[in-house]
């Protein structure tokens, strides 16, 4: 078991790399343009994450075996669609999880 300073240390250390991640860019980039690689990261940062977020998602699903991923394209399509429309991408992710946990939980293509 940690004792109190342990813990307290380890929660400093954390806070002071977190800020450290949040400043070092301003007092980098503060008085002068950024390099254009930097802006190419960071155009391009955003769809690259969301494609390793939905690889990982679909990694593990039974292609072969009932309900052959059919809860996983349906919740894909209906974030996808949402966020399309409302582009809002907290209200698709969370609509899509609740989706996915209604599908998944009460078992709704188990009849294939």
């Amino acid at each position: 078991m940690l004792s109190a300073l342990q813990m307290f240390i380890t929660i400093a250390v954390i806070a002071l790399a977190t800020f450290a991640t949040r400043a070092l860019p301003f007092l980098f980039f503060g008085s002068r343009e950024p390099p254009e690689m930097l802006a190419v990261i960071e155009k391009n940062l955003p769809p690259m994450i969301l494609l390793l977020l939905v690889i990982y998602c679909l990694k593990d699903v039974q292609w072969l075996t009932a309900p052959y991923g059919i809860p996983e394209f349906v919740t894909t399509g209906v974030v996808a669609g949402l966020h399309f429309w409302k582009r809002n991408a907290m209200l698709s992710i969370f609509i899509g999880t609740a989706l996915y946990m209604v599908l998944v939980q009460f078992n709704v293509f188990s009849f294939l």
